[in-house]
């Protein structure tokens, strides 16, 4: 029990971390938030928690497929903020995330790599 407060503890720390220093430079949180950060830290417990290196592996390739159809709400959310306020934003860029998601995983399966 003890081990997993510790990671519930250094794993919001993380958040914390990247909000507070966002607060204070946009660049700096930014720079920071675009960091592999969570996935570096579950990484880490995965190796600590004597997981098999194919399933670290595995993490690692599937954080990669699973980041690139992200990549189009971080260039719409900036226009679209003015536009409709901060939740319907949140709400769009969740959207376009879901689309672009399943998209990707369709272009990707054709060259065999199963995402879904």
């Amino acid at each position: 029990m003890l081990w997993i407060i510790t990671k519930y503890l250094m794993t919001a720390g993380v958040v914390v971390l990247v909000s507070e220093l966002a607060k204070r430079s946009d660049r700096l949180g930014g720079l920071i938030a675009a960091l592999p950060l969570v996935t570096i830290i579950t990484l880490i417990w995965l190796h600590l928690e004597h997981q098999s290196e194919q399933k670290i592996a595995n993490h690692a390739w599937y954080t990669f497929w699973y980041v690139l159809p992200t990549l189009p709400m971080f260039l719409v959310f900036p226009w679209l903020l003015p536009r409709l306020g901060f939740w319907l934003t949140l709400l769009a860029s969740v959207l376009i995330s879901i689309v672009s998601f399943g998209l990707f995983a369709l272009i990707a399966r054709r060259f065999g790599i199963e995402l879904l």
